[in-house]
């Protein structure tokens, strides 16, 4: 697999995920939702200031940290990727490995600048130490609401299959609301999910050659110190 194919992977990925953040941030107010399918997918805005699927991680300084974790992992990830395409890895594994910096490269350009570039967005309220929304429509704006690495991820994907509730039986949770798939999502965090799960079933097909390959070295080697132990 050549380095142009990765690169149209990533740019693919990351085109659509910023094209459909940016189309729902301008479009729709914090906490909107529409149907796209019935009522088990449904395009629904929430702005992330943490992790993936809505988890979060301290206040601004967990923010600020898990900006640069994610931009030390895209830095790693460029290099990585040409390591594993000049080493000609399994095919497979380079278009998972692209789709996980992908995903990682999408939530950096979010975290890293939508601060910057609208005027609306979920900001820390000191007093109660919580992010608070804001109403009305985000526009693109000079004067952002956020600085550099503080911005919030947009999320929209939707999918709560299953609803309904616990059986008074259950312990701990016996009468609490259920529902599944929980967790708000976008297109960079599926991506980056579709790429570790498919490395992790697949794994030994990735690199069953390169394994292979290390024993056929070794067991030369064996010969060749068997060889030389027979002449001398």
């Amino acid at each position: 697999m050549k380095r142009k194919h990765g690169a149209i992977i990533i740019l693919l990925i990351v085109l659509i995920d910023q094209i459909l953040k940016l189309w729902i941030k301008t479009h729709y107010h914090l906490n909107e939702s529409h149907q796209v399918i019935g009522s088990g997918f449904q395009l629904y805005f929430v702005e992330n200031p943490g992790m993936a699927y809505g988890w979060k991680f301290g206040g601004n300084w967990g923010k600020m940290a898990l900006t640069i974790f994610r931009m030390g992992a895209v830095i790693f990830g460029t290099w990585y990727l040409g390591k594993i395409i000049r080493e000609k890895y399994h095919k497979g594994f380079i278009i998972c490995a692209s789709l996980v910096y992908a995903g990682a490269l999408g939530n950096l350009i979010d975290s890293s600048f939508y601060g910057l570039i609208f005027d609306k967005g979920m900001t820390m309220d000191p007093q109660i130490k919580e992010y608070v929304g804001y109403t009305g429509l985000a526009r693109f704006s000079s004067h952002g609401y956020a600085s550099f690495l503080h911005g919030n991820v947009v999320d929209m994907l939707y999918f709560p299959v299953i609803k309904g509730y616990f059986p008074s039986w259950v312990p701990v949770f016996g009468g609490d609301d259920f529902e599944f798939f929980r967790p708000i999502f976008n297109i960079a965090d599926a991506s980056i999910t579709t790429g570790v799960i498919s490395i992790l079933v697949f794994q030994k097909r990735f690199f069953k050659h390169r394994n292979s390959g290390e024993v056929h070295s070794t067991v030369e080697t064996n010969a060749l110190v068997n060889d030389e132990s027979q002449v001398s």
